[in-house]
């Protein structure tokens, strides 16, 4: 098994016919102030397998400042279905709202584990909002 791709985005879903929907995918965020949440990201994985990968798998979120400080961790078990005689290639799309604390500017990375080793590193930038400049009074030339 092995991660396809992975994204931040502002929502993600599922049609009814199975096809995975991703909007507004972004990769920098900009704060008022700091420290701050970043309220309900979407993390967006999408895991491909094939029939040998059937039986439980370990997945693990680990969401890392930039001064490389875990600040907060998450895992769970995906158990994966023997499919049909026929199916050569499975396709597990993770869909996760999170709320991400940003403690200083600069980089953060979300880690995506699969059965204990890191497949996809998600980067975020993050920097505050510098002050709006001060609208001048038009100057007159005659």
């Amino acid at each position: 098994m092995h991660v396809s791709f992975a994204v931040f985005a502002d929502a993600a879903n599922l049609s009814q016919e199975g096809k995975l929907n991703i909007l507004g995918v972004f990769d920098a965020l900009q704060v008022a102030s700091l420290p701050a949440l970043h309220p309900r990201a979407t993390l967006v994985v999408h895991l491909k397998g094939s029939p040998s990968d059937a039986g439980p798998h370990r997945v693990s979120l680990q969401w890392v400042s930039p001064s490389g400080s875990e600040l907060w961790s998450s895992d769970g078990e995906l158990g994966v279905a023997t499919p049909p005689t026929a199916v050569t290639e499975m396709d597990f799309p993770l869909i996760a709202q999170l709320d991400l604390p940003l403690d200083v500017a600069g980089r953060y990375t979300m880690r995506v584990g699969l059965d204990g080793e890191t497949h996809a590193e998600v980067p975020v930038q993050v920097r505050p909002v510098s002050a709006a400049p001060q609208p001048r009074a038009p100057t007159w030339m005659s």
